[in-house]
Order: C-alpha cells, then sequence, then structure tokens
C-alpha cells in the first residue's frame, strides 16, 4: 500500500544526515550493495501469527555514489507492507491493513518528515 500525499515523496538529501535521521526513527538501511539505491524498513509487530508489517521508504542516488556515502538522495513514495512468513512482503493494493496501523505508519513518516525538511536540498 502506497502512502501518499506524506510529503516526503521527492525529498531530495545527502545521504549521511539521511542515514542518521532515519536510523533515529528506528528506520534500518537495508544492507544490499548497490551505488544508485537505498532503501529504509520500519518493523511493525502483528499479533497475528507469522505476520510482521513493514513500512518501507524507498531512494535513489540523483548524483554520486551511495557506496562511498556521497550521494544525494531523492525519496519516494512510502510503502505499507505486510511479510507472510516464509513467503515474503506483499506491498500490494489488494492487501487488507487495519485502520489502526495506517494510521501509526502514517505518523511515523510524517515525524521522519519532519527531520527531512531540515536537510533537504
Amino acid at each position: 500500500m502506497r502512502l501518499e500525499n506524506t510529503g516526503i515523496e521527492d525529498s531530495i538529501v545527502d545521504v549521511k544526515p539521511l542515514d542518521h535521521l532515519m536510523g533515529k526513527h528506528a528506520f534500518i538501511r537495508g544492507g544490499q550493495w548497490d551505488y544508485e539505491r537505498v532503501t529504509y524498513d520500519y518493523k511493525i509487530g502483528s499479533k497475528e501469527k507469522n505476520i510482521t508489517y513493514y513500512i518501507r521508504i524507498l531512494g535513489y542516488a540523483v548524483e554520486g555514489d551511495v557506496d562511498r556515502g556521497n550521494a544525494v538522495i531523492k525519496l519516494s513514495t512510502p510503502l505499507l507492507g505486510k511479510h507472510y512468513y516464509p513467503h515474503g512482503v506483499e506491498y500490494g493494493e489488494h492487501e487488507n491493513f487495519p485502520e489502526n496501523l495506517v494510521e501509526r505508519a502514517t505518523n511515523l513518516v510524517s515525524k521522519v518528515k519532519e527531520e527531512i525538511d531540515i536537510y533537504k536540498k
């Protein structure tokens, strides 16, 4: 599910302060090796058996190199996903997300957005 109109989409930020502020809000940058892209995930536990939710914020380098730490990142629309063990995460619109979870995810992204505004280019 796309978390539309959060204000994060299309924000442009240097990767080093972005890593710092995302970590401060418990968003973990994926450990995949890539020169051009970043992925930040926030894990939300669930009482449902074998279900975990994730907020994912994606970005790509508009200049520089992520691996070297000199990238300037443009962020995309955040996603809310549902992980089905052992199959993986689904972000599709056909997924059913509890209203309180969507509200929680939107609030978390809004807090991150406030800090991103400080560092926006």
